[in-house]
């Protein structure tokens, strides 16, 4: 298996990144090619994983091993493909998703393309309490705050702050003392977020 490619970032496309390793091209296959755009023409380090079937063999690449250890995780769950894997890596940070699973909510799964209530039901199935052991320390923190945030009323409140346009950053700082509130009132607790953010 090829775990990694460290060379230079020689072409940028829509869907793949083309690595030259001593003159030899690889064509990888990433969720975010663009994330390596400031690489370009650089020396970089791309984690990847060496899809192989009968009819095919594909690389997958990524920035990080986080990103690398959910997708091959995707891959077991029946009804997910790289296809599948690699839309929702493109369009979630690696901590919430793991957050998500942990509080099984079906929701923000079926928020991705290809992914219907049965295969979100199937996900939690077959990952829940099998992902935070595979972060690393970088984004394990993230993870927890969300997971810690097990109220609906507060994680209601999260989702609504996010849609307005607040960071992950942001929300955090202000999760222990919206833990502290004496209630679980989705709009109290919007409206205390707003004002704590409005003073930070």
């Amino acid at each position: 298996m090829i775990a990694y490619i460290k060379g230079i970032v020689a072409s940028i496309h829509e869907d793949s990144v083309i690595m030259d390793v001593q003159g030899v091209g690889y064509e990888i296959i990433c969720a975010n090619p663009f994330v390596f755009q400031t690489l370009l023409n650089k020396e970089a380090f791309v984690y990847t994983y060496h899809y192989v079937r009968e009819d095919t063999q594909v690389l997958y690449g990524f920035k990080n091993q986080d990103e690398k250890s959910l997708f091959q995780k995707l891959l077991q769950v029946s009804g997910i493909g790289p296809k599948g894997a690699l839309a929702i890596l493109s369009s979630v940070n690696v901590g919430d998703f793991v957050a998500a699973v942990e509080r099984e909510d079906d929701k923000f799964l079926t928020s991705f393309p290809g992914i219907g209530k049965k295969t979100a039901r199937q996900v939690i199935l077959d990952l829940k309490g099998k992902l935070t052991t595979m972060l690393s320390l970088e984004v394990q923190p993230t993870t927890l705050e969300v997971i810690e945030a097990t109220g609906k009323g507060l994680t209601d409140a999260q989702e609504a702050l996010k849609a307005l346009g607040y960071s992950d950053r942001e929300i955090r700082a202000i999760m222990p003392k919206l833990r502290n509130e004496d209630t679980e009132n989705t709009d109290e607790l919007i409206r205390k977020a707003l004002g704590l953010l409005v003073k930070s």
